[in-house]
């Protein structure tokens, strides 16, 4: 379904990914690994269209995504929860939600596709007339993803969705994703609980420096002694 074959992007003069090549089927989950600075947020960037290739490609369905301005991305069911949240703190929660099918497809289904998020996050039907910037970190992180699924995404990449929260909140969340993964949508997670991550996702790929230096199912990076030195202390 996603493929981007030698990807390589830069932001300006300075190079952030080289030759990076993933692959995402239909209704999988699959994780991005790896340090700060190793270019997971980029390579959701470039399929976002937010960052330009340099070279490389990138395709989702069939349509070549480096042929598209970013807005136009979304409407092939591309949804990007970024890091941080990134809510409309003086927006209710339900008004954040209402932005997130923008598109005419989910703008279409808006009440049902709300009704399915408000059952799988009950906290924020509870809350949905509260201003978001009033919200608890984990609170806020959920209306992110929700606001995700309100596109009715194929594909939903979430950047870095447990970054500052408390562990029962981690919990919670990690909950939440496997419940809409199991729904049928296609996860692409940006991630460094690697542990965590590696529970959830069925493969993964470990970027270190730009560049993809190894990858294969989550029992094998997880018995791996690289990635268990490297990312899970052991």
């Amino acid at each position: 379904m996603l493929e981007l074959s030698g990807a390589s992007a830069a932001y300006g003069s300075v190079p952030a990914i080289s030759n990076v090549s993933i692959e995402v089927g239909e209704g999988e989950a699959v994780g991005l690994l790896g340090a700060n600075g190793a270019g997971k947020s980029t390579t959701l960037r470039a399929i976002s269209g937010l960052v330009r290739l340099t070279s490389g490609s990138v395709t989702f369905a069939g349509s070549d995504l480096a042929k598209l301005p970013p807005y136009k991305i979304p409407e092939l069911g591309i949804a990007h929860v970024p890091e941080g949240r990134q809510v409309f703190p003086e927006m209710t929660v339900q008004e954040n939600l209402e932005i997130g099918a923008f598109v005419p497809k989910a703008k279409a289904d808006r009440a049902q596709t709300m009704e399915l998020v408000y059952q799988i996050f009950p906290r924020l039907a509870e809350r949905r007339r509260q201003l978001a910037g009033t919200m608890s970190g984990g609170e806020q992180q959920m209306l992110a993803v929700g606001r995700g699924l309100m596109l009715k995404p194929r594909l939903l990449m979430l950047d870095e969705p447990s970054l500052g929260l408390a562990p029962v909140m981690t919990d919670v969340t990690f909950e939440k994703i496997a419940e809409i993964h199991r729904m049928g949508t296609a996860i692409l997670l940006v991630e460094q609980n690697v542990s965590r991550a590696l529970s959830l996702v069925q493969r993964a790929y470990v970027l270190e420096s730009g560049r993809v230096i190894m990858h294969g199912t989550s029992a094998e990076l997880a018995g791996n002694r690289e990635v268990q030195a490297a990312y899970l202390g052991i």
